[in-house]
């Protein structure tokens, strides 16, 4: 397959253009640069980075952040840029609550067959944590070598679900690489958001947190509750294949018993010309049904469109043969043995290496809920964790309404909790302004 191994352009001002060569929406004022690094033969890693553009601030004097979403197979150059933090929503309208006004902010398709990344064969996709870490510090390290204007500047790493599972993997991978002198960064912390760190710490909860928000009566409760231990036995018992079909299980007894609750936000209803392709049967394939709630929507027809039309033609390095996001369903699969094992062992090992973590959850989030996340902290063994439990938190208010409490937060030496008001998993999508407030606190600009 002929392709360029790297690929980067930077511009003041970018266009986009219709098929008829006019306008196609507003301009995108800022310098970007984007490219490929092959993390192994036949193992494509796409990256897309903006530079923060602040009128007021050079980016040299503001962070660096590398985003991570989840699935796993869902972009970061399409979800998390276009849908969250990036500087053009989906329609090309700026946001205003875009991260580049506070940070760089570098996408990256992870693992590799997300978004625009891919893999020449099926057997190049990664089956597990380990593997995507391994991969990723390949990029970085290729990342900081070329970009050495970024060597000293902060970096941080914020994730979102299975991104959070992945980011904990690689930061732990990349304080070893950093210390052996394999990469040279300024690693200042990692953020897990609404994040699946321990799978069976949410899903146990889930029928508690349906039951005291009135989503489920006693009989759901009770289904719900059998169907979750089940996906413990598989757990406890190391059948982890067996645990990710279990928990589809689970996911459509949970449906069928609150009318088809929102699984990323407990007070968010699915378009009813959506419902199809969400919605699963009990009978369908396990992995097919996990990809239909998880992945298909995190690539909504209308998103697809615009990445493989305009924004395909404005980065003009993507292969003739690949499609954003052909492989993210195959992604999944792939993940599937690995799905449900815990990472808890591995955020205790940051924070006892010194890596500044930082936990944050939206409070309307069924699928990562905020109870599960409380429970897996509560079992850290750092030390620092009972001081941490016994502490009160401190209310935020929201930044466009002064005196309308968004969020509560607390932190106690390297590690912070955020417990995010109205918000359901996505929670730059939901509460834009308080997670550009919160990414501003944890990058100590606040």
């Amino acid at each position: 397959m002929e392709r360029p191994t790297t690929g980067t352009v930077a511009v003041l001002l970018l266009v986009f253009l219709s098929a008829g060569g006019g306008l196609a929406g507003p301009v995108s004022k800022g310098k970007e640069t984007w490219g490929y690094v092959d993390v192994r033969e036949g193992a494509h890693m796409f990256w897309w980075l903006y530079y923060a553009n602040n009128p007021a601030t050079s980016y040299t004097e503001l962070p660096l952040v590398m985003w991570l979403q989840g699935g796993p197979g869902a972009s970061s150059t399409g979800f998390g840029n276009f849908e969250e933090i990036g500087p053009l929503d989906r329609e090309l309208d700026e946001r205003d609550t875009t991260w580049i006004q506070a940070a760089s902010v570098l996408f990256v398709d992870n693992p590799v067959g997300t978004g625009f990344s891919y893999t020449d064969t099926q057997d190049a996709l990664t089956k597990d944590v380990a593997t995507v870490a391994s991969d990723m510090l390949v990029l970085l390290k290729e990342f900081f070598s070329k970009k050495e204007e970024f060597q000293n500047i902060p970096f941080f790493i914020f994730s979102e679900s299975y991104g959070g599972k992945m980011a904990a993997a690689i930061s732990l991978e990349l304080t070893k690489a950093i210390s052996q002198g394999d990469v040279k960064c300024n690693f200042a912390g990692v953020a897990l958001g609404d994040s699946w760190i321990s799978p069976l710490d949410s899903v146990l909860t889930w029928g508690p947190y349906l039951y005291s928000t009135s989503l489920l009566d006693d009989a759901g409760l009770t289904e719900v509750g059998n169907a979750a231990e089940a996906v413990k036995r598989a757990v406890t018992d190391g059948e982890w294949v067996k645990a990710t079909e279990l928990w589809s299980i689970l996911e459509n007894i949970v449906e069928q018993n609150t009318n088809g609750v929102n699984f990323y936000n407990i007070l968010g209803q699915e378009d009813d010309d959506d419902d199809d392709s969400v919605k699963s049967s009990l009978k369908e394939d396990y992995l097919a049904a996990l990809a239909k709630r998880h992945i298909r929507p995190l690539h909504s027809e209308s998103l697809g469109e615009l990445m493989n039309g305009k924004i395909r033609k404005k980065l003009g390095i993507i292969p003739r043969n690949v499609t954003w996001g052909g492989q993210a369903e195959a992604v999944f699969a792939s993940m599937s043995g690995d799905f449900m094992k815990p990472v808890i062992d591995v955020v205790d090992e940051l924070l006892e290496a010194g890596v500044n973590v930082t936990v944050y959850n939206g409070q309307l989030d069924l699928i990562v809920d905020t109870i599960g996340q409380e429970n897996w902290v509560k079992s850290l063994k750092w030390p620092g964790i009972q001081n941490f439990t016994q502490m009160k938190w401190t209310a935020m208010d929201e930044p466009d309404s002064p005196g309308v409490t968004g969020a509560f937060f607390k932190t106690h030496k390297n590690f912070a909790f955020y417990w995010i008001l109205k918000a359901g998993h996505m929670i730059p999508s939901d509460q834009g302004p308080m997670a550009l407030r919160m990414m501003q606190m944890i990058t100590q600009q606040e």
